[in-house]
């Protein structure tokens, strides 16, 4: 393979095709389905699958077949299928959906408003992860342009993602026979800890949402009457968050929910500490003085891959500020997120933080906490040589330096579901969300350069990939 010519062809097909075609999709408001429940009528996500359908027909590529599969009921799929020259099967996975709009996005800037600007596309669902199937076929096209053997390609692009992937089981076994059993899987929807190289992903947390109700009132009530009275249902839900969290550390209550890191995953978080240093951190809008939870970026990354964490990410039953009465509440609620350990067992976590939390309520309040989601994590398996040799030198070929291994602190459902259904596969997760691309937040962006530099990195692992099949068969 030619590392010149697979970077002059991707080079030019980000800037006169991708990056185009992306400004177009940011465009599209289609939100998942768990953020916009009317996802159909609206016909937001049809509207994004016909873009990406339109523009993978029009690629060169030998022997590409493209079909939308649509199961009643279910949000669509893109499935492409690219024969290769050799008996196997690479699997590459994106997904077209996005996260809501969130607030605070800069004045020059908008969700749904594609802006190009140093070097960045920003708006909402581009790096998160719109570019994937533009990125995958590139990477095919740029080794067929060379004349360089890769395997039998599937491409799969779901449109549930971001709402926990709930339809893409029912895909996976309606089209098991045409997926075969893959060898390698490669999926560019995960994070970077820079822009200077790859970065490969060895585990993520699971998520459990749900929402937490204490009620100890049937209607509002005046707060001079009531107060004093009846425990208000903040004070409440503060004590029930307690039990599941210490206050201070932020260290999880629930024994379930702590972790064993494996050593080799300790060593690989000193090798990132070491490379990125208080970019950890640095990467983060803190406010005013705020600081992180701890000066050891060693423990920041353990704490953000493999430690479980809290966020309460909304409320119900608590007025608008310039509609807060003096008004006991009668109720509170919060949706609560934790992110699980990738060893976790989702289920049991989720039943031992509803036990925690519902039994014995302070004051014999009603107090309820409803499971919306529970999904596992993911522990990548050992890596092969032959791909810890093709990852290193993909990376030093076209970033100039070498790859580094570092876990994630999200969820990527579809990783786990893979991992069950084909024992000893390998996989390659990476992806450009790097420091401060912000997705799912304000201001989100596309890192254009690495996503070429990605895009070639794929090419290279697919040539290795074939290369080495060839080898085994010879």
């Amino acid at each position: 393979m030619n590392p010149e010519k697979i970077s002059e062809f991707v080079n030019g097909q980000w800037d006169d095709s991708i990056v185009p075609e992306l400004c177009d999709y940011i465009k599209i408001p289609n939100k998942s389905p768990l953020f916009d429940p009317d996802w159909e009528a609206h016909g937001y996500m049809d509207e994004a699958v016909a873009l990406m359908e339109k523009w993978c027909r029009a690629q060169p590529i030998k022997g590409l077949e493209v079909e939308v599969v649509r199961l009643p009921g279910r949000t669509p799929l893109i499935f492409c299928e690219i024969p290769g020259q050799i008996d196997d099967t690479v699997l590459l996975y994106g997904h077209l959906d996005k996260q809501p709009e969130f607030d605070g996005w800069n004045e020059d800037l908008d969700p749904w408003k594609p802006v190009v600007k140093d070097g960045k596309i920003y708006g909402r669902g581009g790096a998160d992860d719109g570019y994937a199937i533009f990125g995958s076929l590139t990477a095919i096209r740029a080794l067929q342009e060379q004349g360089i053997p890769h395997a039998r390609c599937v491409v799969i692009i779901e449109g549930c993602e971001e709402s926990g992937s709930y339809d893409l089981p029912f895909y996976i076994d309606a089209l098991a026979e045409r997926i075969g059993h893959p060898s390698l899987v490669i999926c560019l929807d995960a994070e970077c800890g820079n822009y200077d190289q790859l970065w490969c992903t060895t585990s993520l947390r699971g998520n459990l949402v749900g929402t937490l109700t204490a009620k100890v009132l049937t209607e509002g009530a005046h707060s001079g009457s009531a107060s004093g009275i009846t425990a208000s249902s903040f004070r409440v839900i503060r004590q029930l968050l307690d039990r599941v969290e210490d206050p201070v550390s932020g260290d999880s209550r629930i024994a379930i929910l702590d972790p064993v890191v494996p050593d080799q995953r300790l060593q690989q978080a000193r090798a990132a500490a070491e490379v990125l240093g208080d970019m950890v951190y640095r990467k983060l809008p803190f406010a005013g003085g705020t600081q992180p939870v701890s000066d050891d970026v060693v423990e920041l990354l353990l704490n953000n891959t493999w430690r479980p964490t809290l966020s309460v990410t909304g409320a119900g039953g608590i007025p608008d500020l310039g509609q807060a009465g003096n008004t006991l509440r009668p109720h509170t609620s919060l949706k609560l997120s934790f992110r699980l350990p990738p060893t976790c067992d989702a289920a049991a976590a989720a039943a031992a933080v509803k036990e925690t939390l519902e039994s014995d309520p302070p004051y014999g309040a009603e107090v309820s906490f409803d499971v919306e989601s529970a999904m596992g994590g993911w522990h990548a398996p050992e890596v092969a040589p032959w791909l810890e040799e093709s990852m290193k030198a993909a990376s030093t070929d076209f970033f100039g330096a070498s790859a580094m291994y570092m876990g994630t602190g999200g969820s990527i459902p579809f990783m786990g579901m893979l991992g069950e259904r084909f024992p000893g596969v390998q996989f390659l997760i990476t992806g450009l969300l790097g420091p401060n691309s912000n997705a799912h937040g304000p201001n989100e962006f596309l890192h254009i350069d690495t996503g070429k530099k990605l895009t070639m990195c794929v090419a290279r692992v697919l040539a290795d990939h074939a290369t080495r099949n060839q080898a085994i068969a010879a």
